[in-house]
């Protein structure tokens, strides 16, 4: 309506329909034009073949706005010395617009400009498109993170974005103003999402400030169906508002590497709608963050490897402490000073030999168990095999805080007693291994814990581990065969101090002596039932090793 040559020319129905897209336009004047017309054009016509009845001229204009026509010019006064009222009752009610154009303006030259005008608008696009896929594509190259990426897209079109994973946490955020250096990590800049453009959106906001997407509106998308159709699909959606939830009109393209869902760009609409450009941007955004996210992929399943071959040959006893062996676990994370607890997670539903589904089920499992030691402060060392990840935890560590690290997915955790250096650790493994027949998913069992129980069932290995878990532990210290004797008379003795120094011979204040000592290297309460009962099957199991 802008166009000089329409500056003559009248609306006269079908406001409402205003922003409906014009592509082209052309001139239909043959009996039955709606059977010519086509989606997104402006129909210029001198009504000669229009039908003259009301009914007939109601069906036309239904006809037409069921072909997708984008508006209606009628030349005036000739056939029509105005536009028909049914045509234009029609016309408004179904919001198709419709011009009335001065008889003396050829439509040659309205077509003429029109098409100028229309060229002009998309070598602008064109123009647009590329200095936008140029930029994109150059961030693709040189971006370190997610956020550098969003911060471009937002800058490059105007608009706010986000980026979250595919359960709606916030990965990466921008606002239309954002710089180059905005963004977490980032030497000074704003935060993301910080500028005047996060203020347009109730729901960006809470995204911004919690981290993730409001459940409720995660909920409502769903019921929609708007999530399964971004998770089945590849291309961009336009997502409408949900005022209620505070939702402003937005739009979602799906972020996929190999055929996998990642996440979600979201681009919100604000004042301004959305356009194809936009579109156009989202989409090439989304493949460039894809290739980001599928390049620290690769990263990490690289470190994850190198982590994998360290930790087996170490649980292995392949892996001999040389200093270049020492150097090369430092610099991974390994301290060879601290004790470490070997644990095995299991997925005991999944069956053998894996499946494409168990081995992206261990894949998951492996990556939330190394992020959940990364949270706990212990070095990432994990190695899988089967539907198996085996792993290191540092001493002082419940390892019962790894049991939520596994979500939904049914787990079984074992884990060995705290060792240091090869054969300890390698020995904290076998525990481990011997243990997990024994752990049900959603369990976590200690291999110290689970000895007495072992003992009882006639594990060899369980006898040998409990005489050494005590005994070998007092007979490492100095005059250790001493305090061995006297935990075994005390034990026998009823736990009487003043029975067992008869019994050995000795003053009764150097039983209470030897006794603070045990106290003091088994680290126990010695008035502790549970302790004493472990003393007392000790002492009988080294009886029994001692006199087969």
């Amino acid at each position: 309506m802008r166009l000089p040559l329409l500056g003559q020319a009248r609306l006269v129905a079908g406001a409402a329909g205003g922003e409906r897209e014009v592509r082209w336009t052309g001139v239909v004047d043959i009996p039955e034009p709606q059977t010519w017309s086509q989606p997104g054009q402006l129909l210029l016509s001198t009504g000669y073949a229009w039908p003259r009845d009301e009914a007939g001229q109601r069906d036309f204009v239904r006809a037409l706005d069921a072909r997708g026509v984008a508006a209606v010019a009628l030349a005036v006064p000739q056939f029509f010395s105005e536009m028909p009222p049914a045509v234009a009752d029609e016309a408004e009610r179904l919001g198709l617009p419709l011009l009335e154009v001065p008889w003396e303006i050829p439509f040659a030259r309205l077509t003429e400009e029109t098409q100028r005008a229309l060229l002009a608008e998309q070598h602008q696009v064109l123009e647009r498109s590329e200095a936008i896929h140029r930029a994109l594509t150059r961030a693709a190259v040189e971006a370190a993170s997610l956020q550098e990426i969003a911060s471009v897209l937002g800058r490059l079109i105007a608009r706010d974005v986000t980026v979250e994973s595919a359960a709606g946490q916030l990965m990466a955020a921008s606002y239309r103003g954002d710089e180059p250096a905005a963004g977490p990590g980032a030497a000074g800049g704003a935060a993301p999402g910080a500028g005047p453009g996060a203020q347009t959106d109730e729901v960006r906001r809470s995204t911004l400030a919690a981290g993730v997407t409001p459940p409720e509106v995660m909920a409502e998308l769903e019921r929609r169906g708007t999530l399964a159709r971004l998770r089945a699909g590849s291309r961009p959606l336009r997502v409408p508002a949900i005022p209620e939830l505070g939702l402003g009109g937005r739009m979602a393209c799906p972020i996929r590497v190999s055929g996998e869902l990642e996440g979600f760009l979201w681009v919100i609409e604000g004042d301004a709608p959305l356009t194809e450009l936009d579109l156009r941007a989202a989409e090439h955004a989304a493949i460039v963050l894809a290739l980001h996210i599928a390049h620290q992929q690769t990263l990490a399943q690289l470190e994850s490897r190198l982590g994998y071959a360290f930790l087996d040959s170490l649980l292995e006893g392949r892996l001999e402490p040389t200093p270049r062996a020492r150097e090369r676990a430092r610099l991974q994370g390994f301290d060879w000073q601290r004790p470490y607890r070997v644990g095995v997670a299991a997925l005991p539903e999944v069956p053998l030999p894996l499946s494409r589904e168990g081995f992206l089920r261990r894949e998951r499992l492996a990556e939330r168990l190394r992020r959940r030691l990364a949270d706990l402060g212990s070095g990432p060392f994990l190695s899988v095999s089967q539907n198996e990840v085996s792993l290191l935890l540092e001493e002082g560590i419940d390892p019962a805080a790894l049991l939520g690290a596994a979500g939904d997915e049914p787990v079984a955790l074992a884990f060995g007693r705290p060792a240091l250096g090869v054969a300890g650790l390698r020995t904290s493994f076998q525990e481990a291994r011997a243990l997990l027949p024994h752990a049900a998913a959603g369990e976590v069992l200690r291999y110290e814990r689970w000895l007495v129980p072992r003992v009882l069932m006639g594990d060899p290995d369980a006898r040998a581990a409990l005489a050494e878990d005590v005994i070998g532990r007092l007979r490492a210290e100095r005059s250790g065969e001493r305090l061995v004797a006297t935990v075994a008379a005390w034990a026998r003795c009823g736990f009487e101090r003043k029975a067992a120094a008869a019994a050995l011979g000795v003053h009764g204040n150097t039983v209470r002596y030897r006794l603070e000592r045990v106290a003091h290297v088994l680290d126990v309460d010695l008035s502790d039932p549970e302790v004493r009962f472990r003393l007392r099957l000790a002492s009988e199991l080294l009886s029994l090793r001692d006199n087969p």
